[in-house]
């Protein structure tokens, strides 16, 4: 059985996509999910789908070395979903190969420290690009500059605000990123 720990920041809705995708899975569980804000919707998420959950500060993620144990004995794969830390590096190389993220745009562009959300959108859109879409991509010590695994595109039309590209964008997100992992560790691909 493959164990998966979910860090993220907010709501959850990606999380909820990888707790519903899961949900009767022989081969996958979610194990863990890993916070920074103890009143995000997530929180209520892993409580409500019964999974245990860790809410850390900055000063244990970054020095102390309690999460990397907790994740040593709970998981074997790490999803970064909406979480908005940088992964500290003994948690990245611990991990290495076994952690993944999902960037709201086609890297290498738009891509990097403060570009996340909205901003990612916003800079899309002033660039008068013509396609967008989502990169899924392993996770090392710098901001989205690990290896491509997946990319799916999405039409930028002029008449796009942030907030739809943002719909479109999350839509993919949904439609691709659990079974992109699912596929990861079942070895389909590398």
């Amino acid at each position: 059985m493959h164990r998966i720990a979910i860090f993220a920041s907010g709501e959850g809705t990606n999380t909820q996509n990888f707790i519903d995708y899961f949900k009767n899975s022989k081969d996958i569980t979610i194990s863990l999910i890993v916070c920074n804000k103890r009143e995000a919707g997530v929180v209520s998420r892993a409580l409500e789908a019964g999974i245990p959950f860790l809410i850390v500060d900055k000063d244990t993620f970054y020095n102390a070395n309690t999460v990397l144990e907790e994740l040593k004995k709970k998981a074997d794969f790490i999803v970064l979903a909406g979480f908005l830390w940088m992964v500290p590096d003994t948690i990245s190389k611990a991990f290495a190969g076994k952690m993944v993220n999902i960037h709201p745009a086609l890297l290498p562009n738009y891509g990097g420290k403060g570009m996340y959300g909205a901003k990612v959108h916003e800079a899309v859109i002033a660039s008068r690009e013509m396609e967008s879409g989502i990169t899924i991509h392993y996770v090392n010590e710098k901001y989205d500059e690990g290896k491509i695994i997946f990319q799916a595109k999405c039409p930028v039309e002029a008449s796009d605000t942030p907030e739809t590209l943002a719909k479109k964008v999350h839509e993919l997100e949904y439609k691709y990123y659990p079974g992109i992992v699912e596929k990861l560790l079942l070895g389909n691909i590398s």
